[in-house]
This record gives C-alpha cells, structure tokens and sequence, in this order.
C-alpha cells in the first residue's frame, strides 16, 4: 500500500475506533489520498464537525470534497455545494473590487480614501485626526493606514456600542462605524508600520459603492465574480433563521456559553456565530459566503491558470508589490492586496499568495502557490487552537500536494457547477 492511501486509512480508523468517522462526500483525481488524510486528521485533533477542500493544479480541480457534518444535530454531510462563511477570505475579493476599478480608470490607489467619502463625515462634535487625510486606498489594502485593532480594539466587533455613539439604530451599520472612526485617534502614522485592520476593508467597500454607483455586493458580483462563471458566492446573515441555501450550521466548540445578541429585537442568549457579531456591517472584510470550489476558481481567474485572467499584468504586479518604505524591505513574506505574498521566483505570478479567514463558527484558508497549486479549505467549528489548526494544515497539506501525482487531464470543474 502507497503512504497516502495508509494515512488516510490509519486517519479513518482513529475516527470511526471513537465512532465518529467523517462521510466524504465529492469527487476527486486519484493520486490525492495524502490531502484527505489531512485534512480527516485535523477535524479528528481539533474536534470539529465539518470541513471542505478543494485542490486545482494548474487551473484544474482535480479534488472537491466535502467531509463529515454540515449540520451536526441532524448529520447532514458536507457537500462539494455546500456553502461556509469566509471570513477574511472575503479581503481579497474586495482588493480584486477595487483593482478592477482601477483597471477602468475610475479609481488610482494613491487617491486620498477618506476624501472619496464626503457622505459619511465625521460626527458633528468629533474632531478628527488629521493623519486622516493623507490615508491612501493602497494604504488600507495593505494594512498600513494607521489603525492598530491590539491597542485600540477592532470597531467592527463593537456594533452596539457604535450606534450608541452614532445614534443609529442598533447594531451599527458598516456607514455608522465609519463616521465614528473618522473622530477616533489613529494608533500610528500612515504608511509607518503594519497592523491588520478590519476597518481597513470596511471604509474600501463604501469607496467601491461610491465610485461604482452600485451597492458593495452587487458591484462584486456583477464585475469581479460574474466574469468568472461564478454566481454562488453570496453576502452571509447573522441570524440563524436566515441562512442561506446550502450553508452549513457554523457551530461553537462545547462548553461555550450562549453571549447578549447585539441585535435588540433578540431577547435571549444566543450563540456566538448567530448574533454576537454583525455579519452584515463585515461585507467587505469577512462577509462572503462560498464553497471551497467556488474560492478556488476564483484566485484561478486571476492568476491566468484558467483564462481569460481578470486582471491585468499591471495589477497582479501592484496587488504583490512589497509595501514602499519605511516598511521593511528584508521580510521573507508581507501583506499585499488582501493577501500574504512570499516571493519564490520574483512577484506576481511568481509568488506563493495565501490567506486566513476566522469568525467564531468558522475557520478558512487559501493557497496558491508557484508551483501550479491552488487549494482552499473551510471548516465549521473554530476551535481553541485556532492557529495551530492553520498552521498545521498549511504545513501538512502543501506536504501532501507536493508528493501527489494527479493524472495530467481531466478536470472536475466540468463536474461541478458554480452556478
């Protein structure tokens, strides 16, 4: 027997000796037994009900699988279809936005970004920082606009107590959190030092509304996903009671208590994924929800693999670029346009991209390497070592690919509608 048809084996044994086997469900290429073997492996360490994978080589899906339980109470099994949240995923598909803007001449990523907002100013007895100005739409791409969620909290997680300060209706809306960031200090000079914000995002999705004339979704939808023959992709709901078709339940890890909901009209306690945060108010920066199949042709559209590319060579170029100084210019890896770029041979096409996305709920990652792999994985529990889970199946599943030999045709995508 080959190693990875025995992992996989030894994987599945663990499981079903605590009678918990996970169903597989999907197609897949021989010659990828090592990737399932991960990834049963992970959700049998971490405790977590369900998970998907999709893996592309060259702009072909060569495995789209889903495993064990979309919904644990009813044991509904994960489908290829199935639908999770993204989480910061959703940052890369809001860099594409605003690329594909500036590829039509209605944007440049050194225009002021607060001044393309006269809508949502400042509330009326704030006095805002004035470092605000000088802030760039290529600034917050990179996470370099000024904001430090570490020392001054993430404003995207504080929806009720920004309506108060707003007096907007609760929980605040992305526009209300806006105008009361633009009367907050920033933690640092723009462009001086990297600190991952989620505000960041949020202020560049109102700028694609601005600009485009179209709501933020709408405008993703019909000009960065559409021309990729991808439709499923859709913006998640907080409430249970409103989740889409084929999403999966996003489950908390046992023991966890119920939290306030921060939707008034809720009276009782509520899990964390349904209602102690504001999914809608999170479009731009965490808001998407998709299959791992549906994530993997989209970052397969924009590298080339499978063409026509979206974007042009100019704009891969800018979205790996390494951030201009005084931003270091000797990391082995940096954040781009949504995502982290490791050069291998050069920028651009030549760099490995990958990302993370975590909500209570919801764990997700995506790589894309110079090698001709691509692969996204999203899980439904977050569990407590959320980034040893990353951190391992970053590790164990480039592993697994690397020592794989699918066969050189045949491709699943022709099997799988995204539709």
């Amino acid at each position: 027997m080959r190693l990875a048809p025995l992992l996989l084996a030894l994987a599945l044994g663990s499981l079903r000796a605590q009678g918990d086997a996970p169903t597989i469900t999907g197609p897949a290429l021989p010659g990828l037994e090592g990737a399932d073997a991960v990834i049963v492996g992970l959700m049998q360490k971490h405790a977590v009900p369900g998970a998907q994978l999709a893996v592309a080589r060259q702009g072909r899906l060569v495995l789209n699988h889903g495993y064990g339980f979309a919904d644990r109470a009813s044991r509904t099994p994960v489908q290829p279809e199935s639908r999770f949240r993204i989480a910061s995923l959703s940052k890369f598909i809001t860099a594409v936005a605003i690329l594909t803007l500036v590829e039509e001449g209605k944007l440049t990523l050194d225009a002021p970004a607060f001044a393309l907002l006269p809508h949502l100013p400042a509330l009326p007895d704030a006095k805002p920082d004035p470092r605000l100005a000088s802030i760039t739409v290529r600034q917050l791409l990179q996470h370099i606009g000024g904001w430090n969620r570490d020392a001054s909290g993430d404003p995207m997680f504080r929806p009720a107590a920004t309506a108060a300060a707003t007096h907007t209706p609760a929980p605040a809306s992305a526009e209300a959190i806006i105008r009361y960031m633009r009367g907050r200090p920033l933690d640092f000079d723009p462009g001086a030092k990297y600190a991952y914000s989620n505000f960041g995002y949020d202020v560049l999705g109102r700028i694609i509304e601005k600009i485009s004339g179209h709501a933020y979704g709408e405008f993703v939808q019909g000009r960065v996903l559409g021309p990729a023959g991808i439709t499923r992709l859709a913006l998640g709901r907080t409430l249970l009671a409103d989740r889409a078709a084929d999403e999966v339940t996003h489950h908390v890890r046992d023991g966890a208590k119920p939290v306030k909901p921060v939707i008034p009209v809720l009276t009782d306690n509520v899990p964390t994924p349904y209602g102690g945060f504001y999914l809608e108010a999170m479009d731009a920066h965490g808001g998407w929800i998709a299959s791992a199949a549906d994530y993997v042709r989209f970052v397969c559209s924009l590298d080339g693999s499978r063409p026509p590319a979206q974007l042009q060579p100019s704009s891969i170029a800018s979205m790996t670029a390494r951030p201009a100084p005084p931003m270091p210019a000797d990391t082995a890896a940096y954040y781009g346009f949504g995502i982290n770029v490791r050069p291998r041979n050069g920028t651009g096409l030549g760099a490995n991209w990958w990302h993370g996305g975590s909500l209570d709920g919801t764990v997700t990652y995506f790589v894309r390497l110079s090698s001709g792999w691509t692969w996204a994985a999203c899980f439904n529990l977050r569990p407590q070592d959320n980034r040893g889970l990353t951190a391992e199946l970053d590790r164990a599943l480039n592993a697994a690919l690397a020592a794989s030999t699918p066969p050189a045709d045949g491709d699943l995508f022709t099997r799988f509608t995204t539709r």
